[in-house]
């Protein structure tokens, strides 16, 4: 790698870290999401600045072809990536499906005091208050 290449590498590399921190520090990016985003840049940055560990990780890997062993890296974390955002899309569509069974629920207790209050008039405070959802299963 040129002394140049490297430069670039590890100015992309710290500028990529940076641009984490600040979206976390701007609360645009949770921590959570961070974490990953933190160890690729890290990762990124070792890399650039350690010249020869993609040559010494290629030989103990016994790969002819150095640059090789960096897209296999890069296919490792876009895999981890891959599955950590899978895990929290199905934990959220759970999270989604039960408000929406709680928001059905809570609907259906609406329209039947709106139907229990039209035929026997005023609504007394107690009724208008449901039971918590805790109390309904």
């Amino acid at each position: 790698m040129t002394d140049l290449v490297q430069v670039v590498a590890v100015a992309v590399s710290t500028a990529l870290l940076l641009l984490v921190v600040e979206l976390v520090r701007r609360r645009r990016l949770t921590e959570e999401y961070s974490f990953i985003w933190i160890v690729c840049a890290g990762a990124l940055l070792v890399l650039s600045l350690w010249r020869h560990a993609i040559d010494l990780a290629a030989s103990a890997l016994g790969v002819h072809y150095p640059p090789a062993v960096l897209l296999l890296v890069l296919t490792l974390f876009v895999f981890i990536i891959s599955l950590y955002f899978s895990v929290v899309v199905s934990r959220q569509r759970q999270q989604i499906e039960k408000l929406v069974e709680e928001i059905a629920l809570l609907d259906a207790d609406l329209r039947a005091l709106g139907s229990r209050s039209s035929r026997a008039g005023p609504v007394a405070p107690a009724h208008v208050i449901p039971d918590p959802p805790a109390n309904r299963r």
